[in-house]
């Protein structure tokens, strides 16, 4: 009985540390109750990102094994970025005179992740030759607040963070993502191969689109100071728009020539992305396994690359991070052209994936110090519009230039203008509106 207390006593000394422990995970140290709270908030939003985010990639595999064709599944990629190149600007004026944006990337986030929900319901009141354009439709009305949330993830998460905490929020945030997201694509791997078609597509669906009310229940919970709605006069018209918007980017010409050679960097990335897989399977001949291999490897890495370079921008400067991990990302193609062989593929995934995380990092960091607080919403939908045009443009150039040089040829290409990206970033723009150097 007299080692009763003492026990206790270390019990709860045990569940301090182990507090203490998982507290440091979540947020450092030395922050305001309030940014704490944000920063918890923040990654335990990233756990129901990542188990909601479980389920992308069997989608199109879903609409395949209905009897979907390579058009309908290419509809899942284009659609969202089709309707960014649209909406964008429209969305980005809308959520700059919103005084509170979180409620309105809480709600769209949880509206996309129902899109799972619904997908898994479909079929119990869809008829079977009617199940294709239906899922697709469902799929399309979440284009819009999926554009919402692009454009309010950035802000928000630029809001929590702070102009010094951008690289420490995000590197847990998805290391937290993508580690979760891992683990459930897993599991819901196990259950589709042990349930009958297509009631295992709808089990996985419906359960993992639980994440949405976990995701809006802790990025609902996010606290931002109230700003008074966007002072910027309401256009006239879709062209008076455009040019409030020409007007405002014409007085940040740092922002402009970011986003331009972002734009040019991520074009190289999109070209690659249709001709990677019909190089693994027709030029490299890679199995099922090998390529589900590379995927992986180059997603396991990542999670490790976020913490390496956020400690590389504290130690070195973002302006080295920007430009080794723009190189890095830029020769992956041209080096995967260079062999047949499927294992050094697997390899130079992985190293890829290292330099892959600091690009994402990076090229938020860099963004948000080249926009006014005032009129965050609007610049970055404004920079988003162009990362759309590049997801709808540069596959197809791909494609068309696999056809005139081979799959081999557009992976170098793809690499000669990644690397052009980089080599414009290397540019140091002098005058009161230059991009810093670190």
């Amino acid at each position: 009985m007299n080692d009763q207390p003492l026990e206790k006593q270390n019990f709860r000394t045990l569940w301090s540390a182990v507090r203490l422990r998982l507290s440091h995970s979540l947020y450092p140290p030395g922050l305001d109750k309030v940014t704490r709270s944000n920063y918890q908030n923040v990654q335990i939003d990233a756990v129901g990102i990542g188990l909601a985010s479980a389920a992308a990639p069997f989608l199109p595999v879903f609409l395949a094994r209905l009897g979907a064709g390579a058009f309908e599944v290419g509809l899942l990629t284009a659609m969202p970025a089709v309707a960014g190149l649209i909406f964008a600007l429209a969305i980005g004026r809308f959520l700059h005179s919103r005084p509170n944006i979180v409620w309105w990337y809480s709600f769209s986030r949880m509206l996309v992740i129902s899109s799972y929900a619904a997908t898994g319901a479909a079929p119990f009141i869809i008829p079977r030759e009617w199940l294709i354009p239906a899922v697709i439709g469902i799929w399309a009305l979440a284009t819009i607040p999926q554009t919402i949330v692009n454009t309010g993830f950035t802000v928000v998460m630029n809001s929590v963070a702070g102009p010094g905490g951008r690289y420490d929020l995000l590197s847990r945030r998805w290391t937290i993502l993508g580690f979760t997201s891992a683990v459930f694509v897993v599991i819901a791997g196990a259950l589709l191969d042990r349930i009958g078609f297509p009631v295992n597509y709808q089990a996985v669906f419906l359960m993992l689109s639980v994440g949405g009310l976990i995701s809006f229940r802790y990025s609902s919970s996010i606290v931002l100071p109230v700003r008074p709605p966007g002072a910027a006069p309401k256009p006239a018209s879709g062209r008076d728009s455009l040019a409030e918007y020409l007007r405002l980017v014409r007085a940040h010409p740092d922002f402009l020539s970011f986003t331009l050679k972002r734009f040019v960097f991520f074009a190289g990335v999109t070209l690659a992305q249709p001709i990677l897989p019909l190089y693994y399977v027709n030029t490299v001949k890679a199995s099922d396994s090998w390529i589900g291999a590379i995927s992986m490897v180059g997603t396991v890495v990542m999670l490790f690359g976020y913490s390496f370079w956020s400690r590389q921008s504290r130690l070195r400067g973002s302006r080295f991070v920007l430009m080794a991990t723009t190189f890095g990302v830029g020769m992956f193609p041209l080096l995967v052209a260079a062999t047949h062989r499927v294992e050094v593929i697997a390899l130079l995934a992985g190293m890829a994936g290292v330099f892959q995380a600091g690009v994402d990092l990076v090229f938020f960091d860099e963004l948000m110090k080249t926009i006014p607080d005032e009129y965050s919403a609007m610049f970055v939908s404004f920079a988003q519009m162009f990362q759309y045009l590049a997801t709808v443009v540069a596959p197809l150039l791909g494609t068309l230039l696999a056809g005139w040089v081979g799959l081999g040829g557009a992976l170098v290409a793809a690499s000669v203008l990644r690397l052009a990206g980089t080599a414009l970033f290397a540019i140091r723009e002098r005058g009161p509106g230059n991009i810093r150097s670190g």
